[in-house]
C-alpha cells in the first residue's frame, strides 16, 4: 500500500556520522525539525537512574550561543511552534515546527545544544527541582500513579535495562555530580548517536547542506556504551500477583504479559490482538465486562501493546470493578476473555475492524509534518532505514486470525501474568474485619 507513505524519503550521513533523513512536503509552508537520540532509560549506568529524562529539561537551559530558554523563545518569534521533547526507554527525541524559512535558524539550535551545551551547577540544581516536581505531580500524588513503576520492577529482572521507570530515582538523581551530567552529555549526544528528520515544504539538497554546515564540525563519538539487556524468554516463566494499599478512590486492577519482540512480525499481530480485545466499545473485554456481565466500569481502552527494543515488549491492562464487584471477580473476568482469544483467536469481522483502527491511526499520524518527522525518526532510528516507515500498512494486512490466535496463546498464559491491584485503604481495612 505505497499510499500508505507517499512522500519522498531522502537519507544521508555526514562524515561524523549524524544521520540526515529529509521528506519534501509542499502543501503548507512549514517544516517539522526533529533529532532523535539514541539514548534513553535503558542506557543510563546503574546509581544514574533519571538521568536521560532529566536532559530533556537541561537541554533547554542554554549552550554556547543561545541563553537559558531562548531556544523557545527564538523559535516563538520566528513563528514556530510545538517546541518540546520527550523521553523513554530506548530513546530521547527534540522537535519543533517553523516556517520553511526557518529551517536554518532550528538546525543551529539543535547544532549548538548537541556541540555545547551549558550545564552549570545552578542549572541542573533548578532542573533537578523542576523533576521533582514532575514525579510528585504525575507519579506520587497521583492515585495509581506509580503503576508503571511498580510493573516493571516486577517485569524484569533486577539490575536489567528496562527494570526502572524513565522519571528514574530522586535519590541517584540528588546524589550525581554536575561532572556526571557532563560525561552522561558528552557520551550520548553526539552527531553519530543521532537522526535528524526534516519534514515540510524545503529542499532536500539544502536541508543536508545546512546539516554540513551546522552538524559537520561537531566530533563523533566513535562509540556508545549501552547496556546488553540479558535475551529474555517470550513468558515470564511464573505468574506474579501484588496488592497495593494506597489512598486511591476505586479499586484498580493492572496486568502486564511479555509480548513479542518489537519490530518482528508479531508486533503487528500484537497490535491488532489488543485492539480487538481491549479497544472502544466494540472491543471484547468492553462487551463482557461493561455490557454484559457488568463487572467493570465503562473506559475507552482495556489494553494495548507496550513495544519496547531488546524483546522487552509488554501487553499492558487494566479495569477498575463496579461498585460492589470485588477485584477478583473483574479479573476473573478479564482472564477469561484473554484465554477464549487464546482458544479461538479472532473473527474476520474483529480482524478487519482492528486492521480499520490501527490503519486510520496510522495515517492520522502521518498526517501532519510533525507526527510524520517522528515517525521517520523512529523507523531510522530502530531500524536503521526510514524507508522502512512505507512497510507499516502492510504488515498490518499481511496479519492473519491464525496470527493473532498463536500471539494471543503465547502472550495469555498463567505463567506469563503479572496482576497488580490496588486497594483504597478503606477498603483494605474492611477486608481485614471481614477476615477476622
Amino acid at each position: 500500500m505505497p499510499a500508505a507513505f507517499p512522500w519522498p524519503i531522502h537519507q544521508t550521513t555526514l562524515s561524523n556520522g549524524l544521520r540526515v533523513v529529509v521528506s519534501p512536503d509542499r502543501s503548507v509552508p512549514l517544516a517539522a525539525v526533529n533529532l532523535w537520540y539514541n539514548v534513553g532509560a535503558r542506557h543510563e549506568p546503574p546509581g544514574k537512574h533519571g538521568f536521560a529524562h532529566l536532559f530533556e529539561h537541561l537541554m533547554f537551559e542554554g549552550s554556547a550561543h543561545v541563553a537559558k530558554s531562548e531556544h523557545f523563545a527564538l523559535i516563538q518569534a520566528c513563528g514556530g511552534d510545538g517546541v518540546n521533547a520527550s523521553t523513554n526507554p530506548d530513546r530521547t527525541n527534540y522537535y519543533q515546527t517553523v516556517p520553511s524559512g526557518q529551517v536554518e535558524l532550528a538546525l543551529w539550535l539543535e547544532a549548538d545544544r548537541m556541540g555545547s551545551l551549558a550545564l552549570t551547577q545552578e542549572t541542573l540544581d533548578n532542573q533537578r527541582e523542576v523533576v521533582k516536581n514532575e514525579r510528585r505531580q504525575r507519579y506520587d500524588n497521583v492515585p495509581y500513579g506509580r503503576w508503571t513503576e511498580v510493573m516493571v520492577g516486577l517485569a524484569y529482572p533486577e539490575g536489567h535495562p528496562y527494570a526502572h521507570s524513565t522519571i528514574g530515582s530522586m535519590a541517584e538523581l540528588d546524589s550525581a555530580s554536575l561532572a556526571d551530567f557532563t560525561a552522561f552529555h558528552d557520551t550520548y549526544y553526539a552527531p553519530d548517536n543521532a537522526v535528524l528528520t526534516v519534514v515540510g515544504d524545503v529542499d532536500p539538497e539544502h536541508v543536508a547542506a545546512l546539516a554540513e554546515r551546522y552538524f559537520g564540525r561537531l566530533v563523533p563519538r566513535g562509540s556508545f556504551p549501552a547496556p546488553a539487556p540479558e535475551p529474555l524468554p517470550r513468558q515470564f516463566g511464573t505468574g506474579q500477583s501484588v496488592t497495593l494499599t494506597e489512598a486511591v478512590p476505586t479499586p484498580r486492577v493492572f496486568l502486564c504479559h511479555r509480548g513479542p519482540q518489537w519490530g518482528s512480525p508479531d508486533t503487528a499481530a500484537a497490535e491488532i490482538l489488543t485492539t480487538v480485545l481491549g479497544r472502544g466499545r466494540g472491543s471484547r473485554l468492553y462487551r463482557a465486562l461493561v455490557t454484559d456481565r457488568r463487572l467493570a466500569q465503562a473506559e475507552s481502552g482495556f489494553m494495548a501493546s507496550w513495544g519496547l527494543m531488546h524483546y522487552a515488549s509488554m501487553v499492558m491492562g487494566a479495569c477498575a470493578p463496579r461498585e460492589g464487584v470485588a477485584p477478583d471477580d473483574v479479573l476473573d473476568g478479564y482472564v477469561s476473555v484473554c484465554d477464549e482469544a487464546a482458544r479461538s483467536g479472532c473473527t474476520a469481522d474483529e480482524l478487519d475492524r482492528a486492521r480499520t483502527m490501527l490503519t486510520a491511526d496510522w495515517l492520522r499520524e502521518l498526517a501532519g509534518v510533525n507526527g510524520r518527522a517522528d515517525a521517520l525518526g523512529q523507523y531510522a532510528t530502530r531500524f536503521g532505514d526510514a524507508e522502512a516507515i512505507r512497510t507499516r500498512v502492510d504488515l498490518l494486512d499481511a496479519v492473519t486470525a491464525d496470527d493473532v490466535c498463536r500471539v494471543a496463546a503465547e502472550t495469555f498464559r498463567a505463567d506469563n501474568r503479572i496482576v497488580l491491584t490496588y486497594l483504597p485503604e478503606a477498603t483494605a481495612a474492611e477486608v481485614e474485619e471481614d477476615a477476622a
